[in-house]
Order: structure tokens, then C-alpha cells, then sequence
């Protein structure tokens, strides 16, 4: 059979029918497992309950023997250590199922995590951030989206894949749902190491993006990159009264307030030296549209230069994520000794974020005023990437998304960063890799009232399936 007959069998109209008819019959029970990873709070910074991670990885684990593509053996729980410096110390548990190709078809991995952001301030949400709330067409809770909707559209495609092919699938299929890609995949780089010969793959699918709308898919081509650390500034040995001493001795929140101010000019630009911008055509997005999809108050005004949608996937970015100062309601007359603040810095798709990290550092050592001691801990680090478009697997991915959303999708960068992609690029060079997802730009990732829409999670579901088939189908 010629690669092109082998094409045509994978879009039959027949198959096409039946995988779709697997998917929308399958859709209540896919929903009612989302909604059982969810209510496992899967939060894997170190200050959460590590043992909520290794229940969600179990439960992950079960699903993907419940797909038929994996014997039991096949499946395994794994925790990585951190680094080679203290191989006691774990990262959290990732799930890894393997199936290996037979008579020359291509091997897929299929990416997703399995743990969440923390839940923050509960009074924030409509209804319990763990217990999945439907309303309307979409789920609520933490995580329904990112990433455990990705995890269920890996399970519930390969779940209609064996429907269809089962035993003599010969598409070799590595599912791998990661624990800690909300907490910086610290172990990622040991466990790409120690799995090499397991993981390795023609192409990879990431289910961790967005989509253009919640009827328009997208295929992610580029991502920022990211780096963060906490800067701490520091003017006296002790607090003191500020009634007996302010307007004189410099508490450190007037040099942390000014030092911040620094980083960006009057338009709201990033103002630091060295932080480079990527070049590439957008499409249109107004201000306007800007404001209704972020929920800017009337009044607000935009920040930045250039177009909307390179400002948010192609120019840096920096934000502060938090302070430890005293709360109003603790708040008294004194001068603070030291104040600290988490700070992150979004980097454009094809600076290092080595480069990106000394550029900031030179600038707020350059700028910190008064003389305070500043000190920079905690540093962290993840490069951007730019899809190349011109694979084979990109083509085969538009057509899939065409078939099963009924749209062709819109290629688009995302603002976000998913540092790991550069870290799959480099440990398998010959991998197409293909980033796709499953929200949209009201789901609300990271905060609170996140939310799955059903009917996106539905076509891509759809769309992941279609691609697996032409894969399964190709010489």
C-alpha cells in the first residue's frame, strides 16, 4: 500500500464516522473521570500534601490501562530525583505508559500533567475549587482545564483508538503525564535522561495550550519563555517608629516601590536593556477585544506599544507576583527594615533565558536607589520555542483539527511558557512536536473559577483522535 493509499484509508468516511460516533458516545464517562481527577487536589508545591499528587498519578495510572492500549505492565508510576547533586530528593510522581511501534509506524508521545496550580483565596470562588460544579456548558474547579482536560483527551482519544483498531494498533504510543509542571518541573531534565530510550518519539503532542475561541482550534506555534526570582531589598538593622524617623532614614518599601517602577516606562513598556522583542505578523485584535478578554475595569487603559497580539506573545513582559510585606490589617507606624518580591519575567521566543535573566539583573543592580542592600534568590529559568510549521506532523494536525472542530485552526502564539518544550527539543532534536490544548480565553487557568467548556473539550478529543488514526495509518 503506497503512503498515499494509507492517507486515504485514515480519512474514510467510515472511520471518520465511527471514531466520532466513539468519542460523542463516550463523552458522559470522559466527563465523569475529569471530574474524579479534579476532586483530587493534586497540588505539587513542596508546601502541599504530596500525598493528594500521588493519589491523582494512581488514579492517572488506572486510566490509562482503562484505554486497552497499554497491558498492565506497561504502565508505571515514576519519581525522578531533582538533580544528580542529592539523588534523594524526588520530584513529584509522573505516570509513563508505553506501547512500541510495530512494522515501521511512527511512535506518538502524548504529553499532559496531572497536577494543579494551589486553589488561592477560596471566598474567590463560586462554588469549591475541588469539587467539580457544572454550569452551563462548562465544568468549574481547579484543574478541569489545566491540565487534567488535557490528560482526559490523551485517555479518551487512545480509549476510541482501540476501539477501532484494537489489538492490531501498530502506532507505538507513549503516554506520559508529568507531576510537576505547575511546581517548574524540577525533575523533568533527570527523568528525559533516565527514560531516553522509553520516551523517544517521531511526534509529540503537548496538551497544554489554548485555543483561538471556543469554536476555532488553535496549533500553538510559539511560546515565550520565563524567568522568575525573588528580589529582597534591605535599608535597617531593625524596623523603627516612623513618626520619630521617616522623611530622613529610607524604609525599604520607598527604594522596592521606586526600583519596580524602573522596569517599565510611561506607556507601561518593558524599559530594561537587553530584553529583546521576536518580529513576526499578528493577526488583529483591538483594544477593545483586549479589554472585554482580560476583564479590564472601564477606564483602564492598555499597557505597552504595537500590536495587541505582540505585546502578549512576541515583546517581554514583567510582573510582580507578590510581596511579603504586613497586611492592612497588620499593618503598623514603623519603618520597614526589608520587603520582598516574587518577580516575573516573560522572555520573547528566541532570546536564552540565561540572557534574559542577566539583562534584568544588570538593570536593578544599575537602578536600586538610596543604597539598599538588595540580594536576587531563588532564580528559575525556562527558555521560549518557535514551532517549525513545515513538518509532515503540522500538516497531518491542521487536517485533524479540521475534521473534528469543523474550522481550520489558527495558528498563534501564546504569551505563556511551558519552559519544558525547549527541554523535549533539545533531548529529542528529530521529534516534531506539536503543542495543542484545550482551553479557551475564558477558562481562567490559575485562577480562580477555572473552567473547562464541554464542547471544546468534546472536539478536541475529536481532533486528537482523527490525528492518532492518520498516524496509525501512516507508512
Amino acid at each position: 500500500m503506497t503512503d498515499t493509499d494509507q492517507h486515504a484509508a485514515a480519512t474514510d468516511p467510515a472511520l471518520l464516522d465511527a471514531l466520532r460516533e466513539h468519542v460523542q458516545g463516550s463523552l458522559p464517562s470522559t466527563i465523569a473521570d475529569l471530574s474524579d481527577l479534579v476532586r483530587i487536589p493534586s497540588v505539587s508545591w513542596s508546601a502541599f500534601d504530596e500525598s493528594n499528587v500521588l493519589a491523582s498519578a494512581r488514579a492517572v495510572a488506572d486510566l490509562a490501562r482503562s484505554t486497552g492500549v497499554f497491558a498492565d505492565d506497561q504502565v508505571e508510576i515514576i519519581r525522578s530525583a531533582i538533580s544528580d547533586d542529592d539523588p534523594l530528593e524526588l520530584g513529584q510522581p509522573a505516570v509513563l505508559a508505553v506501547r512500541p511501534a510495530r512494522n515501521g509506524k511512527p511512535t506518538v508521545m502524548l504529553y499532559a500533567h496531572h497536577d494543579v496550580q494551589p486553589q488561592g483565596d477560596d471566598a474567590l470562588w463560586e462554588t469549591p475549587p475541588f469539587e467539580p460544579t457544572l454550569r452551563g456548558d462548562r465544568v468549574y474547579g481547579r484543574g478541569a482545564s489545566d491540565d487534567k482536560a488535557g490528560v482526559m483527551t490523551h485517555i479518551a482519544s487512545l480509549r476510541a483508538l482501540h476501539a477501532q483498531f484494537g489489538d492490531d494498533l501498530e502506532l507505538g504510543v507513549v503516554l506520559f503525564i508529568e507531576g510537576e509542571e505547575e511546581f517548574g518541573s524540577r525533575s523533568f531534565r533527570t527523568f528525559l535522561r533516565e527514560q531516553q530510550e522509553h520516551l523517544a518519539a517521531d511526534v509529540i503532542v503537548v496538551a497544554d495550550s489554548d485555543n483561538w475561541s471556543t469554536e476555532v482550534p488553535s496549533i500553538t506555534v510559539s511560546l515565550r519563555g520565563n524567568v522568575t526570582f525573588k528580589l529582597t531589598l534591605t535599608t535597617l538593622e531593625h524596623a523603627s517608629h516612623s513618626g520619630m524617623f521617616g522623611g530622613a532614614a529610607p524604609d525599604a518599601m520607598i527604594p522596592m516601590v521606586r526600583l519596580l517602577a524602573s522596569l517599565h516606562d510611561d506607556d507601561g513598556a518593558v524599559a530594561v536593556e537587553g530584553l529583546s522583542s521576536y518580529e513576526a505578523d499578528v493577526p488583529e485584535r483591538t483594544e477593545e477585544q483586549l479589554a472585554a478578554d482580560a476583564a479590564l475595569l472601564p477606564g483602564v487603559r492598555p499597557v505597552g506599544r504595537g500590536d495587541v497580539l505582540s505585546r502578549m506573545w512576541f515583546q517581554p513582559s514583567i510582573t510582580v507576583t507578590g510581596m511579603d510585606v504586613p497586611s492592612v490589617a497588620n499593618a503598623s507606624n514603623t519603618l520597614l527594615p526589608t520587603v520582598s518580591a516574587r518577580v516575573s519575567v516573560r522572555v520573547a521566543p528566541g532570546q536564552a533565558a540565561t540572557d534574559a535573566y542577566a539583562a534584568v539583573e544588570r538593570h536593578l543592580r544599575a537602578h536600586v536607589p538610596f543604597g539598599a542592600r538588595m540580594e536576587i534568590s531563588e532564580p528559575d529559568a525556562g527558555d521560549g520555542f518557535l514551532v517549525d510549521t513545515a513538518g509532515w506532523a503540522v500538516q497531518e494536525a491542521r487536517t485533524a483539527m479540521a475534521e473534528g472542530w469543523g474550522e481550520s485552526p489558527v495558528e498563534q502564539g501564546i504569551g505563556g511558557s511551558i519552559p519544558f518544550v525547549s527541554d523535549l527539543a533539545a533531548q529529542f532534536p528529530e521529534a516534531q512536536i506539536l503543542v495543542t490544548g484545550v482551553e479557551d480565553p475564558d477558562t481562567r487557568a490559575h485562577s480562580p473559577n477555572e473552567s473547562q467548556h464541554l464542547g471544546v473539550l468534546h472536539r478536541a478529543i475529536a481532533s486528537e483522535t482523527i490525528l492518532l488514526a492518520r498516524l496509525a495509518t501512516r507508512g
